[in-house]
């Protein structure tokens, strides 16, 4: 199909309410950003980019007049299009941003003055304006750029991210530092969202700020996207989750865009006292009566806004005067504007295109393979609507992420019994406390990266009174594209070290659903099911590979409860249904494996047993499923050491998880005392994986089946005979 590129953009004075057709084929342009929109596909931007090839970093724009400073912001939006249509990432965050980028890099002197990026997924046009244009072609994958701001990646980058609610706190530290030391300019500038700003962080910073008085500027990005996606039913309904931005909202709807005229008559807040005070009253009318006063104004901050987030012409002498300003109040500058913007088909998008694999930038739907298999999130979701539908008592508590963590597919079952609290994860866990107090069974749907920020509260609010909460932490192990911010690679270690914790992993879809139910069953404490991003293997895969006997060749439609703290051997010396007289493998335990997996590991685990097999013809090799990291299977664990050689134990988790759990039961019980066996736990190394494929994680870890095979192998050639210090007899003279 042939493509219509559409010119760059022009600048127009017209209404803010106001929007015209372009006489170029399927464009129009919209007030405030100027910006040059396709109407319908094919969407294509223009076919050169003269501004932005003429910027590598900001200051290079310094001397663009705001005409020029809009064709910037065009050609940019159109360059963030094309090159995450080829890499896939964050898309639309970075869309609403691109406005706001330019006009912040045109005013402050990066890297002197500092801007940082809350989460930092809206980061790519700041990237693009510093130096890292060329290297998008890599961008989140292995050896390339993160799509994270990331300070060893530039010096243009003031602070790494990835989790949100920090960037308020960041900014006061670094202005309290520049004032300290005396530095010649202090500007410090947080870019937050509306969702970001929900997360509680952002209000000890906004409060410590303002009674400390530190000269910063927050800038809150207000696109009304509050959770991923917003609008998913509730029972707060399908409005975005936070009072907050219903707050922010209303801030909005109450009083018109404040142009720079406006601004400029209540600037007085921001000069000395006793010149305030002439205007005070009328000021205190116009802005506290009008507008039904600001939340922040009472936290110390001097508000201006709301304006147009896309409206260069009012945003630059805005940003112009708070910089010149001597003031040391701290400044929330509220900005409104619309999540991916420019690109209809994110604008359209229920989740506005917020991540995206590879698309096509024409039509905007994206490349996506054909699963085998539903989604393991998917599947866990089908399995607790199950679980719901006979036990009126569940409910699903998600922080912000309903379509990650599969409580939007709940929400749309059983909208009143779902729970989005917004980023909001030591509330969700101490919420859901306060729930099984009353009799309610709350499975508390999080990130395993994201739980690291409540676990505070998973110790004092719910372990130390064993109050059943049902935590279910997804993306649990590697993450891949998103990298070390978001990995869940810590939590057996931290969770595992909690008393009352029942922690279990699956290793397959199959014991994922059998997982879900024995939650729900289980109220004698606090449960932690783990499981990871991505599919599951499919009826074919599980029976060939896994060696499932399933009826009419169909996965069962329902979970079956598990014996708490009880493993399972999977794979006998010989293969699938070899025992006894039959099995001419491992006759002597000097040649007997057991490889005892946690989690997603075993399907490698089954592998590599039969590639040592191959390989060594007289080595029998036994592989089991723990399940459960807490309890341990200590009956399973001692038939494994009395009937082995050797014992591998492997886990998608850091150093501090099952594996030591192993480790020190066998320690603690006189099991490696007599030096005949050799344990190797395999874990993720003490390292950050940055962003890769998934599958180049597993293999930088050294988890795959060849490492497994490579491990054993090694084992077994090794002589095992341990050596005796003989005692030296010295004759008395």
């Amino acid at each position: 199909m042939k493509l219509f590129h559409a010119a760059a953009a022009i600048a127009f004075a017209v209404p803010s309410a106001f929007a015209f057709t372009s006489p170029v084929l399927n464009t129009k342009y919209v007030a405030g950003s100027n910006t040059q929109l396709a109407m319908g596909p094919p969407y294509a931007g223009p076919t050169a980019k003269p501004l932005l090839d003429s910027v590598t970093y900001p200051r290079d724009m310094k001397d663009f007049s705001i005409k020029d400073l809009k064709q910037l912001s065009h050609e940019l939006r159109w360059e963030v299009l094309e090159a995450v249509s080829k890499t896939g990432g964050h898309l639309s965050s970075s869309l609403g941003v691109i406005e706001l980028t330019v006009a912040l890099h045109y005013v402050f002197d990066m890297p002197t003055d500092q801007i940082i990026w809350d989460v930092a997924h809206q980061c790519y046009p700041h990237k693009m304006l510093t130096g890292r244009r060329h290297l998008f072609g890599g961008l989140r994958q292995l050896g390339g750029i993160s799509g994270f701001c990331k300070r060893k990646e530039s010096e243009y980058d003031s602070f790494g991210a990835g989790h949100s609610s920090t960037s308020i706190s960041v900014a006061q530290g670094m202005s309290i530092a520049k004032s300290m030391l005396n530095k010649r300019t202090n500007n410090c500038i947080a870019v937050i969202g509306d969702g970001a700003i929900t997360g509680g962080m952002a209000y000890e910073a906004m409060n410590s700020a303002g009674y400390l008085q530190n000269r910063m500027i927050v800038v809150l990005n207000d696109n009304g996207q509050v959770s991923l996606p917003t609008g998913t039913p509730s029972a707060g309904g399908t409005v975005p989750a936070s009072r907050l931005s219903a707050y922010t909202s209303n801030l909005l709807v109450s009083k018109p865009f404040q142009d720079f005229r406006d601004f400029a008559k209540s600037f007085n807040k921001l000069l000395p006292e006793n010149i305030q005070d002439v205007n005070k009253r009328f000021d205190e009318y116009a802005r506290g009566i009008i507008s039904g006063g600001t939340l922040f104004e009472e936290l110390g901050f001097f508000y201006v806004g709301p304006i147009d987030g896309h409206d260069l012409d009012n945003m630059i002498p805005i940003l112009e005067k708070l910089r010149d300003s001597d003031s040391n109040k701290p400044v929330l500058l509220h900005v409104k504007t619309n999540k991916g913007q420019g690109y209809p088909p994110a604008e359209s998008a229920s989740d506005k295109m917020h991540g995206v694999g590879k698309f096509d930038l024409a039509t905007g739907v994206q490349y996506k393979k054909k699963a085998t298999a539903p989604s393991l999130t998917s599947i866990f979701a089908d399995s607790l609507i199950q679980a719901a539908t006979d036990d009126r008592a569940i409910v699903g508590i998600t922080a912000a992420m309903p379509g990650g963590t599969g409580m939007d597919i709940f929400g749309r079952r059983f909208p009143k019994r779902t729970f989005d609290v917004g980023i909001a994860e030591q509330h969700a866990v101490t919420m859901a406390a306060g729930m099984v107090c009353e009799g309610l069974k709350p499975f508390v749907s999080i990130y395993s990266t994201f739980m690291q920020r409540a676990y505070d509260q998973v110790i004092h609010d719910v372990a130390i009174q064993n109050l059943p909460v049902r935590f279910i932490l997804d993306r649990a192990g590697v993450v891949g594209n998103d990298g070390p911010t978001h990995h869940g690679c810590y939590d057996l270690a931290y969770m595992g070290c909690v008393p009352n914790l029942t922690i279990m992993a699956p290793s397959d879809e199959i014991e994922l659903r059998n997982m879900v139910k024995t939650c729900a069953d289980f109220d004698e404490g606090p449960t932690v099911l783990r499981y990871p991003r991505g599919n599951g293997y499919g009826a074919e895969k599980l029976q060939e590979v896994f060696g499932y006997k399933l009826e009419n060749g169909e996965l069962p439609s329902k979970g079956e409860a598990l014996e708490i703290g009880k493993g399972r051997i999977i794979r006998r010396p010989g293969g699938f249904g070899i025992n006894g007289e039959a099995n001419i493998r491992g006759k002597s335990r000097q040649s007997r494996v057991a490889i005892l997996s946690l989690g997603t590991r075993l399907h490698d685990s089954i592998i590599a047993a039969a590639e040592i097999e191959a390989a060594n013809p007289s080595v029998g090799v036994t592989v089991a499923d723990a399940r459960f990291m807490k309890p341990l299977d200590e009956d399973l664990i001692r038939d494994l050491v009395d009937d082995n050689s050797i014992l591998i134990t492997i886990e998608e988790g850091s150093i501090g998880g099952f594996g030591d759990h192993v480790l020190h039961f066998l320690a603690r019980n006189g099991l490696l005392d007599d030096g005949n066996l050799k344990v190797r736990p395999m874990v993720l190394p003490d390292e950050l994986f940055e962003a890769a494929t998934q599958q180049e994680q597993y293999d930088m870890a050294k988890l795959n089946h060849p490492h497994i095979t490579e491990l054993v192998n090694n084992l077994l050639s090794k002589n095992m005979k341990v050596p005796v210090l003989e005692e030296k007899v010295t004759e008395q003279a």
